[in-house]
């Protein structure tokens, strides 16, 4: 097969997003090398998805059309660390585990701990992943402080910069976040750092059901434990663990340990290592995956509501995830009938707007997503469409993927 311009190599059978074949593939190397792929691209009226490790592309719904991946595989490793001003220039192919490795010597993190840790920073950028930690250090659209990213037109935009009080300019880099690669290919991101703790410690406990695990996280919210995660998982046979990470100094941790320890009451574990469950998510490969959100006061009642759909459909949901930030998932295997999926998930999202949040479905298989709304309602659609097409008036970035038709 011949391809339209020098870069594009043709697509493989294994070249597909969310089920949708591409027909070339490009790995610019450089930002200037993506900038050329897009304009040609752009000429040509190619419509292009930006994949890194693959991770994640099964998650929102499949492009309406997709000419051209471009994979950042080589867009790879850390441009810049400032270590005295806890900063680090990173380019968007880098897998989150590789940055780790490269920061960990100067004592530093990027404190996302998220759940799919071979994924790419612009990967994790574009879908705002984020682990249990969030409730202490914030999501990535906190901790990114700037970025450079191509247009639609193969222009190339910078925002932000490596201080991390910067105020100039539009604040393009939480526009982009949890934009789902609709805006642009993001080719270098800018993060705020942290040191890494000195002790850290995990104190948790087994409760028979709900009301319990809401007494616990409502202590352990009273108190001055300052937890970096108070996280939440259900069990299959209906009882839910609760479990809180302790982070500083060997001192400091010890003493909110055994406050920890009151609070929880009964027989609290404490350990230095997290529980199995701890930052992944509660649906496997193949599997279907809902984020829901709420109100943190809501958070009991929305668990609640798992457990209730659980019982009701005859299915092992599982739920999980931050008590301390209201951010919760829950995952069925992908071999569940789409009708039940469907009456789940309209069980979850009355519960989550009941609790002043939402239910999104992050991930389908290809036999169950179109029974399914992946949003639900949303507030403020028709900004989001203008925005789009300020950004990217010809739909040439992942067209369908988002919200709306987006």
């Amino acid at each position: 097969m011949s391809v339209p311009f020098e870069g594009l190599i043709p697509a493989t059978d294994q070249d597909a997003i969310a089920g949708v074949p591409a027909r070339y593939v490009a790995a610019p190397a450089t930002t200037e090398e993506a900038a050329a792929i897009v304009r040609a691209a752009a000429e040509k009226n190619l419509a292009i998805v930006v994949r890194g490790a693959g991770t994640k592309q099964d998650w929102a719904a499949p492009p309406r059309k997709l000419d051209l991946i471009i994979d950042t595989g080589r867009l790879t490793g850390v441009v810049d660390h400032a270590a005295g001003d806890l900063i680090t220039v990173v380019r968007a192919g880098t897998p989150l585990s590789e940055l780790g490795e490269k920061l960990a010597p100067a004592g530093q993190q990027l404190a996302l701990d998220a759940p799919i840790l071979s994924s790419t920073v612009g990967g994790t950028v574009a879908v705002n992943m984020s682990g249990p930690r969030r409730m202490l250090y914030g999501t990535v659209r906190d901790l990114l402080i700037g970025v450079t990213m191509v247009r639609g037109d193969g222009v190339v935009a910078h925002a932000g910069g490596k201080v991390v009080k910067n105020v100039a300019g539009y604040d393009l880099g939480k526009l982009i976040t949890g934009s789902y690669g609709t805006l642009g290919l993001v080719t270098e991101c800018v993060f705020r750092l942290h040191p890494l703790p000195a002790a850290h410690a995990y104190v948790s406990r087994r409760v028979a059901g709900v009301a319990e695990a809401g007494r616990i996280v409502a202590a352990v919210l009273g108190a001055q434990v300052v937890p970096s995660a108070l996280e939440v998982s259900t069990a299959p046979d209906g009882g839910i663990e609760v479990c809180v990470l302790v982070e500083g100094v060997p001192e400091g941790v010890r003493g909110r340990v055994e406050t920890t320890r009151f609070l929880f009451g009964g027989d609290a574990a404490v350990s230095d290592t997290a529980p199995d469950w701890w930052a992944t998510y509660p649906w496997g490969p193949g599997g279907v995956g809902f984020k829901l959100t709420a109100a943190l006061s809501a958070v009991p009642g929305l668990l609640a509501a798992g457990l209730a759909a659980r019982e009701r459909h005859g299915v092992p949901l599982a739920v999980r995830g931050s008590a301390g930030t209201g951010v919760l998932y829950a995952g069925l295997p992908g071999t569940t009938s789409p009708d039940v999926v469907a009456a789940v998930l309209a069980d979850l999202r009355a519960a989550a707007g009941r609790a002043g949040g939402h239910a999104v479905v992050l991930t389908a298989p290809s036999a169950v997503r179109p029974q399914l709304d992946l949003w639900g309602p949303v507030e403020g659609l028709h900004l989001m469409r203008r925005v789009k097409e300020q950004f990217d008036p010809d739909a040439r970035f992942a067209p369908g993927r988002f919200v709306g038709g987006i």
